[in-house]
């Protein structure tokens, strides 16, 4: 029962770094910090600051086709605010470090990137 506690309290401090990092990011971007915790906006909202049209939300419920838009919406994030295709691929993999490093780092968000 105590290894179950602890193990709640990790992902509760994990998730919290988590929501820093990204309302840090959105205030960036300059959408609203709040967007961030509300379920399907802040997917919205990721879509814009990345660069991708609204109705791409729907991708996101297709089965495997979520997985690949994801790793797509974050390179995208990470080349919106200047960085490389390696740290698009860390905020896939670890987003709670990354939206960290992006949200207090030097990054700046720039201009949206082209779609081909």
């Amino acid at each position: 029962m105590v290894f179950l506690h602890h193990v709640m309290m990790v992902f509760w401090i994990v998730a919290l770094i988590g929501l820093i990092g990204m309302w840090k990011v959105f205030t960036k971007a300059g959408r609203p910090g709040w967007g961030c915790i509300v379920p399907f906006y802040n997917l919205y909202l990721l879509l814009q600051i990345a660069g991708r049209p609204g109705w791409w939300m729907i991708l996101f419920f297709i089965p495997v086709v979520n997985i690949i838009m994801a790793l797509i919406v974050s390179l995208d994030i990470a080349k919106s605010f200047g960085k490389g295709g390696g740290f698009g691929v860390g905020l896939f993999f670890l987003p709670f470090i990354f939206y960290l490093i992006l949200g207090f780092g030097d990054a700046q968000y720039g201009a949206q990137p082209q779609q081909s």
